[in-house]
């Protein structure tokens, strides 16, 4: 019997290490083909079920699916030059779909309470949606511009500036009296990405937001950006992973410094790894007070594993080159997500087209990114 029990150990031993193996994806750009296959299909549709029920399970989905997947299209727009025309049509689709939504209900991306009170800017808009709207219009005139998108650029780049130049920390709502630092952060790439397109410097701006969040959005205790706060300037959620990963990729054409700094403090305060597997946490683990709602989802205990902070933690680790990180975090998700081939292309079963486009846009970022980096002079070559 002891013999056995022995023997059995040792199996295991062998096994488990081995495990990652059979999860591992061994060609990164056929998945990145089935999934753009089909995030092409379900963006240039009019009507979808599925995005029904994002509407319905959280509308702010609905509007970050169509701007992962118009900067994925982007992307792909600029490495794959030779079917340019087909890819900027997606890009085109979505942001004219975003648009009429846009204009049938000002609330259209939003969750109720959005109209609990009012908001603290005089314009009463939300960053969100101009940010979002701005960063897929100045995508898709970076990679080719178009005349008729120049002056909507333009016009939404001023709401962005007014925004932000207005609120007591350079940092404007989302929601009445509420700011994040994901779509802040989504509003200052697209300012970079405009100035490249139009000529205008944001750069004072820029500058001047990132040292205000130096002292007045960083968690003392991580140096890690909080996710929400009020106003005037207020924390209300602490550090929190699904943001800070897009944060600090959003960061990267407005402060490299400072956005590899952001990363590699999030990668030592949330990532966790075993066995050739990689998952994020969504909150530190030594932050007292960790709130699970909509956006977060559920975290397994004791590896402090979310699936939110795991899925955008595959663009931070695609973005800043960290292989290892990228390698554990795709095969822990086709360990756990469970991935779905037909004729449409490839989904995973156990998230959503929000998650598919995330993955999509980590497996294909990178062209629009340096052209944004570039010296001025190779802008449009």
């Amino acid at each position: 019997m002891r013999r056995k029990l022995v023997l059995l150990v040792l199996a295991v031993a062998v096994w488990l290490p081995s495990l990652q193996f059979l999860f591992r994806p061994r060609n990164p750009e056929a998945l990145a083909a089935a999934l753009a296959f089909r995030q092409r299909t379900f963006s240039l549709q009019e009507q979808s079920a599925d995005r029904d029920v994002l509407q319905r399970t959280n509308p702010e989905w609905d509007l970050m699916v169509r701007t992962f997947s118009a900067l994925s299209f982007a992307n792909l727009a600029l490495s794959e030059p030779a079917r340019r025309a087909e890819h900027l049509a997606v890009v085109d689709a979505l942001i004219a779909r975003t648009r009429r939504d846009e204009r049938r209900a000002h609330d259209a991306f939003f969750l109720p309470y959005v109209s609990a009170g009012a908001f603290k800017d005089p314009a009463g808009r939300s960053l969100f949606v101009d940010g979002e709207l701005a960063l897929m219009l100045a995508a898709r005139q970076l990679v080719e511009p178009r005349s008729d998108y120049a002056p909507l650029l333009r016009e939404r780049v001023d709401l962005i500036t007014g925004q932000l130049e207005r609120a007591p920390v350079l940092a404007a709502e989302s929601y009445p009296d509420e700011g994040w630092t994901f779509c802040n952060t989504v509003a200052l790439a697209a300012l970079r990405l405009s100035d490249r397109v139009d000529g205008r410097d944001h750069g004072a701006l820029l500058r001047r937001w990132v040292a205000s969040a130096r002292e007045n959005l960083s968690d003392s205790r991580t140096g890690l950006l909080v996710s929400s706060f009020t106003y005037d300037g207020v924390t209300k959620d602490g550090p929190e992973g699904s943001t800070l990963w897009l944060a600090a990729h959003m960061l990267q054409v407005v402060d490299a410094d400072f956005a590899r700094d952001q990363y590699q403090r999030a990668r030592a305060a949330l990532l966790g790894q075993a066995l050739g597997f990689t998952w994020a946490g969504e909150w530190p683990e030594a932050q007292a007070v960790a709130v699970q709602d909509i956006d977060s989802g559920p975290t397994i205990p004791w590896v402090n594993a979310n699936a939110g902070s795991s899925g955008l933690a595959l663009v931070g680790a695609a973005a800043f080159d960290d292989e290892e990180a990228l390698d554990g975090l795709l095969t822990s998700l086709h360990f756990a997500a469970f991935p779905v081939h037909d004729d449409k292309g490839l989904r995973f079963a156990a998230g959503n087209p929000l998650a598919d486009a995330v993955l999509l846009y980590a497996l294909v970022e990178g062209p629009l990114w340096r052209l944004a980096q570039a010296p001025r002079l190779e802008a449009h070559r």
